[in-house]
């Protein structure tokens, strides 16, 4: 077994008065691809860059192997001394010969940049792009990676893992895109209250793993406070009964509640909530024959959609095919150049754009919430402005603080606090998971899930929207934009069966070769009765279940369950996994029998 390229022993880092890192350890091997994982300001970026070797921990050892290169993609690469995009991608090159110039090139080409763009003049996403071709064309032993897919489109993102899947080197990774995690990793480090847990399996082994650790913490957590209650019971009889002190026992108990106060408990987790507010009409939005261009780019050609209350409808697209303007479109904010679009009554919208524009740098997260009042309401309720920011994971002490202070994660916290304390029934998110954290990015998930309301989301997290759309509108360029039930999964499925009409820029449904149908054996051309009668009852039986799914939640969210009744605690859990992957079938079920009834109409 070849040993690791990379050690850290003993590593701790304090930034404040809190420790970032104690007693840190973990090694990493040559054929290691490295899922790290934990929440926003656990220090996984601080982390890479003790890998990397750009900050020096307080104490411990890092040790690399004698020859081995490390290149950090981070999330703001500093492109400034560089003046084209072919300079900046060259200076990651570790050799310098004829051959490795040539591999920018092809890199160049593949990733869809000019070698002579100047850097200045770079937009986000091709400052992105530029970053990850430097890191690329290093071929380094060692390639971290923060958050590498923020700001891509889809078919960048699955070009860039089809490129790592050949990468010959160790790969860490840092993403909120698990799609991606699962695709890529063999092995997990979990930054967890200052503590690095590894698992020798990939991220999509991680939930199961890391609940357990959790559910034992919690068990041993119950243990020690039943020991301590039982030893302050005696010490409070013992001392009054025989008015002498059995000093060895006081000890162990003074010690019992020591070992309690020194244990760091888990982060808190955001609570986010939405309120659909009035009902709308059943027809939110209604598009007929919509036709946009700019110059002589088709945005939209003959586009047609309907959408009605309580649809969650996801839009994807590459980067710039004009997924804003569709919602602008759709929402009534922007006039097509033909067709009509047409929306339904009793509309509360809300809209949340990528760019931030609901909150301002110079503002304070007290004034980014406040009208000038201590409080706000929240969903019809008045709510103290620090009680509502705990809620989002934001410190007392932060309330104060100008947004410019703000990390990415948090700005995005922040704007989702504001945006879900309106009632509305019209919710409209434009790539609102950059720079979230899994949990939250999770809980924003579950809270979408439970919105009765009317969802447009423009997303590149195929995870997030496989988990969270009822259909998929794909703008396939040049003006050709389809809407498929189901999310994305579900739309590569159906978009394989289509083939392109050569010169239309059209698709048809591709011919498959079928069985002979005998004469006695007509042809189907509806559904039958048993899959008509599953089709129109299971909407009921998937609300019925997942009423019950709650039900089961509000009862485990419960503090002291687990202590007072282990045994309910259990059978609950239980319940709860059986309800869920029934809730998981039925949605299956429903999915297959609306995109037959699709076919067939």
């Amino acid at each position: 077994m070849a040993p690791p390229l990379l050690t850290l022993t003993n590593m701790a880092l304090r930034f404040g008065p809190e420790p970032l890192f104690m007693n840190a350890e973990f090694s990493i091997g040559e054929t290691d691809r490295i899922s790290l994982v934990g929440r926003n300001g656990a220090g996984k970026s601080t982390l890479m860059k003790i890998i990397h070797g750009t900050i020096e921990p307080d104490s411990g050892e890092r040790f690399m192997q004698p020859g081995c290169h490390v290149t950090y993609l981070e999330q703001d690469p500093d492109l400034s001394s560089f003046k084209t995009a072919h300079d900046y991608v060259t200076s990651g090159l570790v050799h310098s010969s004829a051959e490795d110039h040539f591999q920018v090139d092809i890199m160049l080409e593949e990733i869809g940049l000019s070698a002579g763009l100047e850097t200045k003049n770079m937009s986000g996403g091709e400052r992105r792009r530029a970053a990850i071709a430097r890191a690329l064309v290093s071929e380094t032993d060692i390639l971290l990676l923060d958050e590498p897919t923020n700001h891509l489109d889809i078919a960048t993102i699955e070009w860039l893992e089809s490129k790592l899947k050949s990468w010959r080197g160790a790969l860490v990774i840092i993403s909120h895109d698990r799609a991606f995690l699962n695709a890529l990793t063999n092995t997990t480090f979990w930054l967890d209250r200052g503590r690095v847990r590894r698992l020798d399996k990939g991220f999509s082994h991680f939930e199961k793993w890391s609940e357990q650790i959790l559910e034992q913490e919690a068990t041993e957590r119950a243990k020690l406070n039943k020991l301590i209650e039982k030893e302050t019971e005696w010490s409070h009889k013992g001392i009054t009964a025989r008015r002498t002190r059995n000093m060895g026992r006081m000890r162990q108990l003074w010690e019992l509640r020591e070992k309690r106060a020194a244990q760091i408990s888990v982060t808190g987790t955001a609570k986010l909530a939405t309120d659909s507010g009035k009902t709308s009409g059943k027809k939110v939005i209604e598009a007929h024959k919509v036709s946009v261009r700019y110059g002589e780019k088709i945005i939209l050609n003959d586009f047609s959609v309907k959408i009605l209350r309580g649809d969650r409808v996801g839009i994807i697209g590459p980067n710039g095919a004009g997924k804003t303007t569709l919602l602008r479109i759709l929402t009534g904010q922007q006039t097509p150049d033909q067709g009509t679009v047409k929306l339904g009554t009793n509309l509360e919208t809300t809209f949340l754009d990528q760019n931030r524009s609901l909150i301002k740098d110079t503002n304070t997260v007290w004034e980014t919430l406040s009208d000038g009042s201590d409080h706000i309401m929240v969903r019809g309720q008045s709510k103290h402005i620090i009680s509502y920011i705990k809620d989002f994971l934001f410190d007392a002490s932060q309330a104060h603080s100008p947004v410019s202070s703000l990390s990415g994660g948090e700005k995005n916290r922040l704007l989702l606090a504001k945006t879900l304390a309106q009632p509305t029934n019209l919710l409209i998110l434009d790539e609102p998971t950059n720079d979230l954290d899994m949990d939250t990015l999770d809980l924003l998930q579950d809270v979408l899930s439970d919105y009765d309301g009317t969802l447009l989301l423009v997303s590149h997290d195929r995870d997030f929207l496989d988990r969270l759309v009822t259909s998929t509108i794909s703008m396939e360029g040049n003006g050709d934009v389809r809407e498929y039930p189901g999310g994305y999964s579900d739309y590569v499925r159906q978009r394989k069966n289509r083939i392109d009409i050569p010169g239309t820029g059209l698709q048809k449904k591709e011919k498959t070769e079928k069985k002979p149908i005998k004469q006695d054996e007509p042809k189907a051309k509806k559904l039958s009765y048993k899959h008509q009668y599953a089709l129109e009852n299971l909407p009921k039986e998937i609300e019925d279940i997942s009423k019950k799914i709650k039900l089961l939640e509000l009862k485990l969210s419960e503090p002291d369950l687990f202590s007072r009744d282990p045994a309910a605690f259990n059978d609950t859990t239980k319940d709860l996994e059986i309800l869920t992957s029934s809730l998981h079938e039925k949605e299956e079920e429903w999915l297959e029998l609306e995109i037959m009834r699709e076919e067939i109409n």
